[in-house]
């Protein structure tokens, strides 16, 4: 349970970053970066980073339940970059021709859903270090 702790923890802490971040950033309160996706760092990678360190770090880097972990990180990792990024790319374009013709209602689709590779890398540092210091501060002496 701790390990699922340690990740929720780091999910938050990330989304606050993008939060303040963007705010100081855009020069407005950017609330809603809050509960959104994309954005630097990535919060999906480090919410799976921190969960498969944390699990490595309690249960074994050689354990079934880190290899399982491990996996379903670097698919939700994929996923965040490949898949969610050309989303991101096609809802630009939606967005783009949906401004361009003036019979045409405007686009909602958001246009911050994928991850960079940058991104994605801050988030895995953040994940893992954040995880790693959580183990080394809450381990038992």
């Amino acid at each position: 349970m701790e390990s699922l702790a340690v990740a929720v923890a780091v999910q938050v802490a990330c989304q606050l970053f993008k939060a303040v971040f963007y705010s100081i950033a855009r020069g407005r309160l950017e609330l809603h970066r809050l509960v959104s996706a994309g954005g630097m760092p990535s919060a999906h990678a480090a919410f799976v980073t921190a969960l498969s360190v944390s699990v490595g770090l309690r249960a074994g880097f050689r354990s079934e339940l880190f290899a399982v972990s491990a996996v379903f990180s670097l698919i939700v990792i994929y996923d965040a970059y490949r898949l969610r990024g050309t989303v991101e790319r096609h809802a630009r374009a939606i967005n783009a021709l949906a401004a361009a013709h003036p019979g045409v209602a405007p686009s909602d689709h958001s246009d911050l859903v994928g991850h960079t590779l940058p991104e994605i890398a801050a988030g895995i540092v953040a994940g893992g270090g954040l995880a790693a210091l959580a183990w080394l501060v809450l381990r038992s002496p």
